[in-house]
Parts: structure tokens; sequence; C-alpha cells
């Protein structure tokens, strides 16, 4: 099935036999998402070692490169996933996930109960509620707000997965790529995290290193962020706001 919704009853499909496939996925708009509802165990090998036991799970592989293994209990949230870019291989039985950062999933499929793509087509991107937007504004013209010695390169510079707010150099002369969330979660570590990943491979930026700037940060979110490489920096938008005060300006 491809390009609709599926709603017929569940049918027990056995997995894929024959010759193991492989393929890059990669972050261009225009793949098929594929969903895949399968009786399946989880193991991760990376900065630790996890273990999902059998159970009945969505397995979401997005256009954007990334693999995430959901349950019916946690939201948006995923219960183990792999960012992009990363290669899977389908075997008979099994998928095994991996990232340039020596990461592997693998994915035992006992049982699959619903595997369909969709063509979602070009994603028009996050349109920013009047706050966000307006803080990134004060950022762009207030870049010494992040840090001493910040200038702002360009503010939503392009990138294949959609624009990076600002783009920066520091006082040294490296690449910055700034981030501007209201609350700066997970998800904005990880949409960070593969920007980081693109513009480190244009040897004309490289290297980037990564800010999240948000009015509060919740403590996961700068775990992962420290993880990853990335500062975390708390920033005041009544502040900013006085530092545009119009009452200052000549025109």
């Amino acid at each position: 099935m491809r390009g609709s919704a599926c709603r017929a009853g569940p049918r027990r499909i056995p997995p894929a036999a024959g010759p193991s496939h492989r393929w890059r996925l990669t972050g261009a708009y225009g793949k098929d998402v594929r969903l895949v509802i399968a009786q399946c165990r989880v193991n991760y090998r990376g900065r630790l070692t996890a273990h999902l036991p059998s159970a009945r799970r969505l397995i979401l592989v997005k256009a954007d490169g990334s693999v995430s293994i959901h349950a019916d209990d946690r939201a948006y949230k995923p219960l183990n996933w792999m960012s992009p870019p990363c290669t899977i291989e389908e075997a008979p039985g099994v998928w095994r996930v991996r990232n340039p950062a020596g990461e592997q999933l693998d994915i035992e499929v006992e049982e699959i109960f619903h595997d369909s793509h969709h063509d979602l087509g070009p994603d028009p991107g996050l349109t920013k509620d009047g706050v966000e937007a307006h803080l990134q504004q004060l950022l762009a013209e207030h870049p010494e707000a992040l840090e001493p010695g910040l200038t702002v390169v360009q503010r939503e510079f392009p990138t294949a997965i959609g624009p990076v707010d600002l783009l920066c150099r520091d006082a040294a002369g490296q690449t910055v790529a700034v981030e501007v969330k209201r609350r700066g979660e997970i998800e904005g570590v990880e949409q960070l995290t593969r920007y980081l990943t693109l513009l480190n491979r244009d040897p004309r930026l490289a290297p980037v290193r990564g800010i999240l700037a948000a009015q509060s940060i919740r403590p996961q979110a700068r775990t992962l962020a420290g993880d990853r490489g990335i500062s975390c920096i708390t920033v005041d938008y009544d502040v900013l706001r006085g530092l545009d005060d119009p009452s200052s300006r000549l025109f």
C-alpha cells in the first residue's frame, strides 16, 4: 500500500525471506515513510546497552533518515531510536541499524502485522510562534548575549533538512550553529544534532559546534546535549527585549 491509510484488520505477514537488503538512509525529502507493526525484540549497543523484550511495536523509518521504535503508552516519545545519518540492513528476521559513531540497533522481527509506505511530500517546516520568532530575531541582533565575540553569519541558514536558526562564528573564527527554542527539550537537541552532522560535512564550515538557546531547558535535554558536545544556554526574553528598547533607537 502506498500513499494511503490502512483501515483493514491486522494481517500476519512473515518476515522477509531471501537475501538481505542494505541501503543508506539520507536526509533527502521525497522518499517514503515506512510504518511497520511487528512483534519484535530490540537490542542497542553504543554508549550503553539496552534491551527491549518481545512485544508488539511500531517501527518508523522516516524520510529524514531516522529509525525509531514506539509503544502505545509513551505519547510521541520512542522507546529507542537511531538518529540520521544511518545505514539499515534488512535480513530475514532481523534489521541492523548502524550510524557513523559505531552505535548499532538490532531489531529481531518475529512477526509482521502491517507494513506500508507513504509519500508525505515536501514539508513546509515549522512555523514558530510569536515569542520564539521574536527570540530568534533578538538573538540575531544581540548574539553576544549567548557568548562574547559571537557574530551572526546568516539567519535561517538553509540545509537539506531545514534551516538552521542562526549560523554564527565565535571569537576564534569557528562556525557555530544555534537552535532557538522557547523550551529546550530532547527533540531540540536531536534536531540540532542532525544539523551539525550535515554542516560538518561541508569543509567550508567545519568544524561546527552547536548551541541550544532557550528560555528554559529540561534536565534530560541538558544531559543529552552534553553527551553530544552541544552547549545549552538559558536566555532571558525580558532582558533581551530591554536590549531592544525602541526608545533608544534613532529611527
